[in-house]
């Protein structure tokens, strides 16, 4: 990533958690739908059903899938509860449709931002949910403050449910050690370079050294023929793993991102992953994807005018 992107992406990233601009967003009869407009290409819809629909969309072209309900850092035991029954509806809506995908959440949605007993209940009925409808669960990995407390709840619901998984941020310097023990856990470990703006002294910056960790990872996950997502789009990376046709490797991709290189795996029988995403929280998500990877600027604003070209010519 050029000096530039790199200055652009943390530059999101602190955009991202500014409430004041998300709420003067979110109350702006003009500039709330149009930037909406923009995220369609990232975010599905904000109803379940297109969702769903996003995800049959993708299976019907061959895809592996993922879909989260977005949302994060919720802090009213009302909305987690609201939060757990949506992906529980989701669940269910999937099991009876038959539809073998990935549910994806953060544990801060679902109640850990008030105790970490509320969000392991929630976790537990989930992971009982989805193992009665042969669905696989994973959790997300968020700012490294909440790191040990993300791990700690993930280990005590991996010995009762293996079908729930866990992601890693390779930026992080801890994560070197927590792969170590993750991998004697039997959920599918998600790797993923890391999105959050992080102190300088517990993150490698984006750039070779972080690509070489990141092989390194890889590399491990596959020596102890541990099931793995490489949740990346990064070509140069995937250029130099040598196990994309493992069985137990799938590469994950965000919906929206690098499609062109996700179909290109495809074809070659490579197990194409598409992450979808569905819900009305969708403002620091999109934000955090555009940090992820800056290029994605252009088609964001390329959407905005397109459509605000059309909305001035039909009126």
């Amino acid at each position: 990533m050029l000096n530039e992107e790199i200055r652009f992406s943390e530059s999101l990233k602190s955009i991202a958690r500014d409430q004041n601009l998300k709420a003067y967003i979110q109350n702006s009869e003009e500039l709330f739908p149009l930037l909406f407009k923009g995220a369609k290409r990232f975010v599905a819809g904000e109803e379940r059903t297109e969702g769903i629909n996003r995800v049959l969309d993708f299976k019907n072209k061959g895809y592996e899938t993922s879909i989260e309900y977005i949302g994060e850092n919720t802090t009213s035991e009302k909305e987690c509860i609201f939060a757990k029954n949506e992906f529980k509806d989701l669940i269910e809506e999937l099991g009876n449709q038959h539809i073998k995908t990935t549910v994806s959440f953060d544990l801060s949605h679902i109640g850990m931002m008030i105790s970490d007993e509320l969000a392991f209940a929630n976790l537990e009925e989930l992971s009982s949910e989805a193992q009665k409808h042969h669905i696989q669960l994973m959790i997300s990995m968020e700012e490294s403050q909440k790191t040990d407390r993300i791990l700690s709840l993930y280990k005590r619901i991996s010995n009762l449910y293996p079908n729930v998984g866990i992601t890693i941020q390779v930026q992080l310097n801890r994560s070197s050690t927590d792969l170590k023990e993750l991998i004697n856990y039997p959920g599918k470990i998600r790797l993923v370079k890391g999105a959050y703006q992080e102190s300088e002294d517990k993150y490698l910056p984006r750039g070779e050294e972080l690509n070489k960790r990141y092989i390194d990872f890889v590399s491990l996950c596959i020596d102890h023929h541990h099931p793995l997502s490489i949740a990346t789009h990064d070509e140069n990376i995937l250029k130099q793993i040598d196990y994309l046709n493992h069985s137990n490797v799938e590469v994950e991709m965000l919906d929206g991102v690098r499609a062109d290189l996700l179909s290109s795996l495809n074809e070659n029988n490579v197990k194409a992953k598409v992450y979808v995403t569905y819900g009305s929280e969708w403002y620091l998500y999109v934000v955090h994807r555009l940090a992820e990877y800056p290029p994605n600027i252009y088609s964001f604003i390329s959407d905005i005018v397109e459509i605000r070209t059309n909305r001035e010519i039909r009126n």
